[in-house]
C-alpha cells in the first residue's frame, strides 16, 4: 500500500506541488493542472494507495500532461518518479509504458516505466534547476498505458524516499508538516457510496421520499458499469411482479445502447448526472473516493472520502449508509459480515471495439502482449470485443485488481496485433483500434451478509418470502473460462463462457427479499447492487444493472420509513412492513419535500402492469393481428433473450436443440386472405435452414428460412405467404429447431390483404 493517508491528501489539496524543508519538492500526478491525453485512474486506490495518471493511447502516444511547480531554491536535485513496468510481473519484454519527465520542455535523460514489476521510486538522476518556477511535463512515448503516480525532487543527492506504506506516511507528515484540513458534510439522512445503477436508485428514491442524501462516486461520471467508461448495457426487466412501479426511477436514466459495448453517446453520462442534480435533496460528490469511516456504538457514524483531483478530504456524517460500491468496501471497513468465493468467481471484463478507417492504418508490434494468433480468440463480431473478454476467475478481485485489468489489456493488444501484423493483416488493412475500456467491469468480489442469504434453490424453487420485492428476471448466469481458448493460458484464461440456469421466471420475475439489502450486524448499513446478501450462484441472476438499480429504489424508500419511526432497517421489516408495502406501490415520480410532508403524485402516471411495458416494439401499435412469443406454445428447450435489439414485446425465443418447437396460435376474427409474417433477428449463430409451417382449416404451407440473413420487411419480418382463413378459427404458425444453429422465434403478424 502507498503512503497516502487522509492527512496527506488534505494537505496536497492546497499545495499540489509543495516545498518541504527548503530542499525537497513533491508533485502528485493527480494534481497536474492539465492531464493532456493521460487519464486519471482511480480504480486501484484501495490496492496501491493513490490515484495515478495513465497514458491510455491505444498505441498512439498521448498528449503531454503538464503543470507548473515552484522549487524552494535553485540547485542540483535528484529526481525520483513513482512508477512501474506494468508487464514485468509476467517477465514480458519491451516495457510498453515508457515515458519521460520534462522540465520546461527539456526531457530528463532517464526513461521511466522501464523497471520493476511493483510500484517503486525510479531514480531519474540529477537535474540542475536554475529557475525556481518551471513547467513539469509527462511525455508519453508509446500510448500503451504508461503510468505515473508521483515525482519527488531532493537536493540530498544520496537520499531515497521510503518504500513501505507506513514509513512513507510518517515521512510525509514529518517532512511536509501536514496539518489535517477535513471538511465536514451533513449530517445526512442517507450517505450512498457508489454511483452506479444501485447507488443512483437509492439516492434518487430516498431523496424523493424526503430524505437528505449525499451521493459519493469515485469517478467523474455516474453509471458504474453502465457508464461510457465501461459500457455494459443495462439488462434485467423492470416494472413487473408484485410491485410493478419499482423500476420507474431506473427507466429514467437507463441507457439505450443497441450493443455492448455501444457508443459513448448511447450511455448518456450527462443525462444521468442531470437527473441526479435535479433532485434538491441530493448533494452529489463526483471524483470522491471513500476509504475511511468512524464507528460509534457499533454503528457507522461517518465516512471519509478524498477528492481524487485536489485531494481535499471530506467527512460525511449520516444516520444511514448504503454500500453500493459493488465490492462491499464500506461494509468491510465497518466490520460487516461478508462472504467471498475463493475460486471460480466471475471475473473482470475490459471490452473494446475497432472500426474501419478510410485509409490503411498501422499498429505497433506488441511483443510484450499475449502471444496470440487469430485462432486464439473469438473474432470480434460487429467490430466489438464483448463481455466475454474476461479474466481473473481465480485471482484476488480486490488486491489483485490492477493485475487483472492489465492482463486484459495484454489480451486485447495481443489480439489486435494478430489482426494487424500477423495472419489477419490482409483482411484488416484499414482496421483501427478505437476504444478499449481501461476501467474494468468487475462482476464479483465481496457479498455482505444480511438477515437472508438468497440461494439458487430459493430462486429455482420460487421460495416465497413475505418481503419479496425486487423482481430478478435474468437467468442464473455464471461465467467460466471457455476451454476452447483457455488451454494456451491456463494460469489466467481471458475468454469466458456464460452458463445459464434457465429455471428463473423471466416474465414475472423472482422477488428478491428486502432482508438481503441490509447488514446482519451493522445496524445502520444498507447495501444495494452486486454486494447484497446472496450466494455465488444466486449472484448470477441479481447482478445485472436494472435489477441492481431496483434494489436501490427499495433501499431509498426504506430509509424514509427508518427516519419516520426512528428505527433500524431490520425493524422496517419486523414492525413497519405494511407502510413499506404502500411506498413500494408508489410511482417513481412520487415525491415529498421531507419525510413527514404529504406525498405528491405526478400529473401523468405510467400504466401499471404485472409485466411492465414492452421493452421492444409494442405489439399493440402494430398493424393486423400480432401474436408475441409470450403467447406461444413451446416444446423443448427454449431460451428467452433480449440481447439483440429490435425485438417485438419483451424479448424473443431461441433454441439450438433439434426438434424444439414453438407454435403461435392466431385467433381469426374476420374471414379473409391474410399475409402471414414471422419476426426474427438475424445472427451468425442462427440456422441457415429453419422450417416454418402455417396451418389452418384451409391454409397449409411450409417455408425454409435462412436466419443468418436480414429479414426483408421493416420491423424484422419475413413473409410466409398469403393464406385464406375462416372467421372464428385458430390458425397456427410453427417454428422447429433443426439442430444446425440456433432457431429464433419472436412474433407472428397477419396482415389483411385489403389493408396492405
Amino acid at each position: 500500500m502507498k503512503w497516502l493517508t487522509c492527512a496527506v491528501l488534505a494537505t496536497i489539496a492546497y499545495l499540489f506541488a509543495s516545498p518541504v524543508s527548503g530542499s525537497e519538492l513533491l508533485v502528485e500526478a493527480e494534481s497536474f493542472t492539465d492531464h493532456g491525453g493521460w487519464q486519471l485512474d482511480t480504480q486501484f486506490i484501495s490496492e496501491m494507495g493513490s490515484p495515478y495518471l495513465l497514458a491510455h493511447g491505444l498505441g498512439k502516444p498521448c498528449q503531454d500532461a503538464k503543470t507548473k511547480v515552484s522549487f524552494p531554491a535553485p540547485g542540483k536535485y535528484r529526481v525520483f518518479v513513482r512508477t512501474k513496468d506494468w508487464v514485468a510481473q509476467w517477465d514480458a519484454k519491451g516495457a510498453p509504458g515508457k515515458f519521460q519527465v520534462a522540465i520546461d520542455g527539456k526531457p530528463l535523460q532517464e526513461t521511466f516505466g522501464t523497471e520493476s514489476a511493483d510500484w517503486f521510486w525510479h531514480d531519474g538522476g540529477v537535474v540542475d534547476i536554475e529557475e525556481t518556477d518551471v513547467t513539469l511535463s509527462l511525455k508519453d512515448q508509446t500510448g500503451f498505458d504508461g503510468r505515473c503516480d508521483a515525482i519527488y525532487f531532493t537536493t540530498d543527492l544520496n537520499a531515497k524516499p521510503p518504500t513501505s506504506g507506513s514509513q512513507l506516511a510518517k515521512w510525509r507528515k514529518q517532512q511536509l508538516g501536514i496539518v489535517e484540513d477535513i471538511k465536514t458534510e451533513g449530517p445526512y439522512d442517507l450517505v450512498v457510496i457508489g454511483g452506479g445503477y444501485s447507488g443512483m436508485g437509492a439516492a434518487i428514491s430516498a431523496a424523493r421520499m424526503g430524505c437528505k442524501v449525499a451521493l459519493i462516486q469515485d469517478r467523474p461520471v455516474l453509471g458504474g458499469n453502465g457508464s461510457s467508461e465501461v459500457r455494459v448495457w443495462a439488462m434485467g426487466l423492470i416494472r413487473r411482479g408484485k410491485y410493478p412501479r419499482i423500476g420507474e426511477i431506473i427507466e429514467e436514466f437507463a441507457d439505450r445502447a443497441k450493443k455492448s459495448p455501444g457508443t459513448y453517446e448511447e450511455f448518456g453520462d450527462e443525462q444521468k448526472e442531470a437527473i441526479v442534480r435535479a433532485e434538491p435533496n441530493i448533494d452529489l460528490f463526483l471524483n470522491h473516493h471513500a476509504n475511511q469511516l468512524e464507528m460509534k456504538n457499533g454503528e457507522i457514524a461517518s465516512v471519509t472520502a478524498f477528492d481524487t483531483r485536489t485531494s481535499q478530504v471530506r467527512k460525511f456524517e449520516g444516520t444511514f449508509f448504503c454500500d453500493a460500491t459493488g465490492h462491499g468496501s464500506i461494509g468491510a471497513l465497518a466490520g460487516a459480515l461478508y462472504d467471498q468465493t475463493d475460486k471460480g468467481r466471475m471475473g473482470m471484463s475490459n471490452m473494446w471495439r475497432w472500426d474501419e478507417a478510410d485509409h490503411e492504418t498501422t499498429f505497433p508490434e506488441t511483443p510484450w502482449a499475449l502471444d496470440l494468433t487469430m485462432k486464439d480468440f473469438p473474432y470480434p463480431r460487429d467490430h466489438h470485443g464483448q463481455w466475454f473478454w474476461e479474466s481473473g476467475f481465480d485471482k484476488d478481485p480486490l488486491h489483485g485488481a490492477e493485475a487483472i485489468r492489465d492482463w486484459n489489456l495484454r489480451a486485447v493488444y495481443g489480439a489486435f496485433n494478430a489482426m494487424k501484423n500477423r495472419e489477419g493483416a490482409s483482411k484488416h488493412k484499414n482496421a483501427e483500434l478505437t476504444w478499449l475500456a481501461y476501467i474494468g467491469g468487475p462482476r464479483e468480489s465481496r457479498r455482505l451478509i444480511g438477515d437472508v442469504v438468497l440461494t439458487q434453490d430459493d430462486i429455482v424453487d420460487k421460495r416465497e418470502f413475505s418481503d419479496g420485492c425486487v423482481p430478478s428476471t435474468w437467468s442464473i448466469d455464471l461465467h467460466y473460462p471457455k476451454k476452447e481458448f483457455a488451454d494456451k493460458f491456463p494460469e489466467n484464461p481471458f475468454i469466458s463462457i456464460a452458463v445459464h440456469d434457465q429455471r428463473v421466471d423471466r416474465a414475472y420475475g423472482y422477488p428478491v427479499p428486502y432482508r438481503c439489502f441490509y447488514s446482519k450486524n451493522i445496524p445502520n448499513l444498507f447495501m444495494a447492487g452486486r454486494c447484497i446478501s446472496v450466494t455465488h450462484e444466486a449472484l448470477g441472476t441479481v447482478r445485472v444493472m436494472k435489477t441492481c438499480g431496483m434494489m436501490g429504489e427499495v433501499v431509498g424508500k426504506a430509509v424514509s420509513v427508518c427516519k419516520i419511526h426512528d428505527c433500524s432497517p431490520r425493524e422496517v421489516y419486523e414492525d413497519h412492513w405494511s407502510e413499506m408495502d404502500e411506498l413500494l406501490k408508489l410511482p417513481g415520480q412520487a415525491r415529498r419535500e421531507t419525510v413527514t410532508a404529504k406525498i405528491e403524485m405526478p400529473d401523468v402516471l405510467l400504466p401499471a402492469s404485472s409485466y411492465g411495458p414492452p421493452t421492444g416494439l409494442n405489439p399493440a401499435k402494430m398493424a393486423g393481428i400480432v401474436v408475441d412469443d409470450r403467447q406461444a406454445e413451446k416444446s423443448g428447450n427454449w431460451t428467452e433473450g433480449t440481447g439483440l435489439k429490435g425485438y417485438v414485446g419483451h424479448g424473443y425465443l431461441y433454441a439450438g436443440q433439434k426438434g424444439a418447437k414453438v407454435r403461435f396460435p392466431v385467433k381469426i376474427e374476420k374471414a379473409g386472405d391474410y399475409e402471414v409474417r414471422l419476426a426474427y433477428l438475424p445472427h451468425e449463430n442462427r440456422s441457415p435452414s429453419v422450417s416454418v409451417s402455417v396451418s389452418g382449416k384451409q391454409a397449409k404451407g411450409m417455408k425454409r428460412i435462412n436466419m443468418q440473413e436480414q429479414p426483408p420487411i421493416d420491423g424484422g419480418f419475413i413473409s410466409l405467404g398469403t393464406f385464406s382463413f375462416t372467421a372464428g378459427e385458430t390458425a397456427y404458425v410453427e417454428v422447429e429447431g433443426s439442430g444446425n444453429g440456433n432457431v429464433h422465434a419472436d412474433a407472428v403478424q397477419l396482415i389483411p390483404v385489403e389493408a396492405k
